[in-house]
């Protein structure tokens, strides 16, 4: 496990917060880039296979996934495997004009995605889009995520502004590594946690 930096409770606000919170993303990016790349990719695959026995991802019949960027755990095995139980897939794209992301289908990983914002793959934008009222099963990135199933971010809010717009019943499960896994997250009130998160070694639901 990661050290955490937070105090105890991991609660702060205002510049404390940000502060704290750009330390451990800096400080978890770092570890992740200087993981071995077979190793790295031995772990995708087993975080993978955890997410593939949740029931609830196996009976979802639309997902919204994401795929990797740089050193993140390699996504793409889960979406094929949406894809080939004809599951319907969203893939989010930035709107830098409203900071939302829209959501477009993808039937076909090697034809549908490009870099896009910052050089994140992405669904084209003339894809169908697909609404977050339709979506039953969503996997959440993250830097680092807590046992309380608390996340951090890149710092850019797309995602907490997308999690607040789903009904609460939807599972919101994420993928890390064993090192992403620390003590605190620092966090405010307001800050939406996951329900699980699959590491290689086990799936810890949130407490």
């Amino acid at each position: 496990m990661v050290s955490d930096i937070a105090p105890p409770s991991g609660r702060l606000s205002g510049a404390a917060l940000r502060d704290a919170k750009r330390a451990l993303r800096e400080r978890i990016v770092a570890w992740r880039d200087a993981q071995d790349a077979n190793e790295r990719d031995v772990a995708s695959q087993a975080i993978a296979q955890r997410i593939l026995a949740v029931r609830s991802f196996a009976s979802s019949r639309c997902v919204l996934m994401t795929l990797p960027f740089r050193s993140e755990w390699n996504t793409r095995p889960l979406v094929d495997a949406a894809l080939a139980r004809n599951a319907i897939v969203a893939l989010p794209r930035v709107d830098t004009s409203t900071r939302m992301l829209e959501l477009h289908r993808v039937t076909d990983l090697a034809r549908d995605v490009a870099p896009g914002y910052r050089g994140i793959v992405e669904p084209l934008e003339s894809l169908p889009r697909i609404a977050i009222a339709d979506v039953d099963w969503v996997l959440v990135p993250g830097v680092a995520f807590d046992e309380h199933g608390r996340r951090l971010g890149y710092g850019g809010g797309y995602y907490d502004r997308l999690l607040v717009s789903l009904p609460p019943h939807v599972p919101k499960i994420a993928g890390a590594f064993d090192g992403q896994i620390v003590e605190t997250i620092p966090h405010a009130p307001h800050d939406l946690a996951v329900d699980a998160i699959a590491t290689p070694t086990r799936l810890i639901e949130a407490a």
